[in-house]
C-alpha cells in the first residue's frame, strides 16, 4: 500500500534543512508519508499557495500564521503551527561602505549587537541619505528583529531609516548594486553577501536575542483537523531531523545535502558555516556555536508565549491593535498540545508549560518537564528587556510609548 504523499513548500534558506532532512535521510517514509518538496522564490508565494490548498504543509515564518489567524493577509485562511524548525540562523548584513563607516564610529567587528547597533546610530545620525535596509517578508522574525535591534540602538525604524521587502536571495545582488546599504536574512544569504560581494555581517539574531524562533512549520487549521494521524506524523519526523542535525558529526553531511542544486546550491563551505558556528563577517571570524540551533533546548517547541512576542511586535509597529481577542488568537496558533501528542510514543521529555519568559536567563538552565527535565538555553535579549508573557499588555505599551 503507497504511502500519504504530502506536498511541502519551501524557500531555499538553511532554515528548510529539517524539512529536506526528513525528507533526504527517509525519515517522513518512516513516519508513513512522502514528502514533495516544492522550491518557491518567496514569502508571498509560500503564504499564497498554503493558504489556497497548493501546498498541505510549508516552511514558513513564525509569525506568519499568527498575521494569517488575525485578518492581515490577502487570504486570511487560518493556520497552525505545530512544530519548529530551530532556533537563531539570521543576521543583518551590511555593505563594505556602511561597514566602514560603522567601524570608524566604534563598530569592533566582533558581531555583537549592541556596539554595531551603537555605532549604526552614529552614522544614521551624521549622514545626509536616509539609509535603506532589506528584509524577506513584512510579517518576519526578520522585520521584527531588525525593527528591535535599531529601536534600542537609538533608532526609528519608520522614519530614520528605510525598509523594503526583498525575497532572500536577491538580497545580496541587491546589496551589491547599490540598492541596499543593509538586509537582514537567514543563511546561507549572509555569508553569501561577505564571500561574493565583500558585504560585512554586522551583527546576529542569535546576539539580538539568544536561542530565539524564526521558522516553524506551517498548515491550514481545516487540513490539520482533517489529518491528526499525518500531523502528528509531520512533528515526528521534524523532531526527529532536528535530533540527527544537532548531532556535530552530521553537520558536514548536512551542508552537503542542502547545498545541492535542488536546495540552495551554493559552495558547501559557505552553507558550512552557519552549520557549525564558525561566521565569517567579513571583519573577522567569529565562533558562535548556538549561531542555529536545530534541536537542543526545546528548539523545535511551538511556545505560545513566542507568538505573544510576535504579536508584541505587531501591535508595536502598528500593524494591529492590542486587544485580548487578538492576544488570544496570536497564542492558539502555536501548538504545543499537538507537539506533546505526537510525541508521546517516543518517550521523549516535552516542556510542561506552554509559556515561557524570554530574557531572564543568560545561561543553559533545566526547567521540569514531561517524562523529565529539559536543558533551555539562554534566552537574553541584548538590551536587557524581559518578555514576560503574563504582563504581555504593560509589555506592549512600554515599547509603543518608548
Amino acid at each position: 500500500m503507497s504511502l500519504p504523499h504530502l506536498t511541502a513548500g519551501f524557500l531555499p534558506l538553511l532554515d528548510s534543512a529539517l524539512l529536506v532532512l526528513a525528507h533526504e535521510l527517509g525519515i517522513a517514509e518512516e513516519e508513513g508519508f512522502t514528502l514533495g518538496l516544492t522550491r518557491e522564490s518567496s514569502w508571498a508565494n509560500i503564504r499564497d499557495r498554503t493558504a489556497l490548498g497548493h501546498f498541505d504543509i510549508a516552511l514558513v515564518l513564525a509569525p506568519m500564521p499568527i498575521a494569517a489567524n488575525l485578518g492581515l493577509t490577502p487570504i486570511a485562511t487560518p493556520m497552525i503551527a505545530p512544530v519548529m524548525t530551530g532556533l537563531g540562523n539570521n543576521a543583518i548584513t551590511v555593505s563594505a561602505d556602511l561597514w566602514a563607516a560603522m567601524a570608524d564610529a566604534g563598530a569592533p567587528g566582533d558581531l555583537a549587537a549592541g556596539p554595531a547597533g551603537q555605532a549604526l546610530a552614529q552614522v544614521v545620525r551624521s549622514t545626509t541619505r536616509k539609509l535603506r535596509f532589506g528584509v524577506v517578508h513584512q510579517t518576519s522574525s526578520h522585520n521584527y528583529e531588525l525593527r528591535y535591534w535599531l529601536a534600542a540602538s537609538g533608532i526609528d525604524p519608520d522614519h530614520d531609516v528605510e525598509i523594503v521587502v526583498l525575497p532572500p536571495p536577491l538580497l545580496p545582488e541587491a546589496l551589491d548594486a547599490g540598492g541596499l546599504d543593509g538586509y537582514c536574512v537567514g543563511e546561507p544569504w549572509n555569508s553569501v553577501g561577505v564571500a561574493k560581494y565583500g558585504a560585512r555581517i554586522a551583527t546576529t539574531k542569535s546576539s539580538i536575542w539568544q536561542w530565539s524562533p524564526d521558522k516553524a512549520i506551517g498548515m491550514r487549521s481545516d487540513w490539520a483537523e482533517q489529518n491528526p494521524d499525518l500531523v502528528a506524523a509531520v512533528i515526528r519526523a521534524i523532531y526527529r531531523a532536528g535530533q540527527w542535525c544537532q548531532d556535530s558529526t552530521n553537520r558536514l553531511r548536512a551542508a552537503q545535502i542542502m547545498a545541492g542544486p535542488a536546495y540552495l546550491n551554493q559552495p558547501v563551505e559557505i552553507v558550512a558555516r552557519a552549520l557549525t558556528g564558525q561566521i565569517d563577517g567579513g571583519a573577522r571570524q567569529v565562533s558562535i556555536p548556538d549561531f542555529y540551533v536545530p534541536h537542543a533546548g526545546a528548539a523545535n517547541f511551538p511556545w505560545k508565549s513566542h507568538g505573544l512576542w510576535y504579536y508584541s511586535q505587531m501591535v508595536r509597529w502598528g500593524e494591529v491593535g492590542f486587544s485580548a481577542a487578538n492576544a488570544a488568537i496570536a497564542a492558539a496558533t502555536f501548538r504545543p498540545d499537538l507537539y506533546r501528542a505526537a510525541l508521546a510514543p517516543l518517550g521523549v521529555a516535552v516542556p510542561a508549560q506552554d509559556l515561557r519568559i524570554d530574557g531572564d536567563q543568560t545561561d543553559k538552565h533545566a526547567v521540569p518537564a514531561i517524562g523529565g527535565t529539559i536543558e533551555l538555553g539562554p534566552n537574553r535579549f541584548f538590551d536587557g528587556q524581559i518578555f514576560d508573557p503574563d504582563a504581555a499588555e504593560a509589555y506592549i505599551q512600554s515599547q509603543v510609548t518608548a
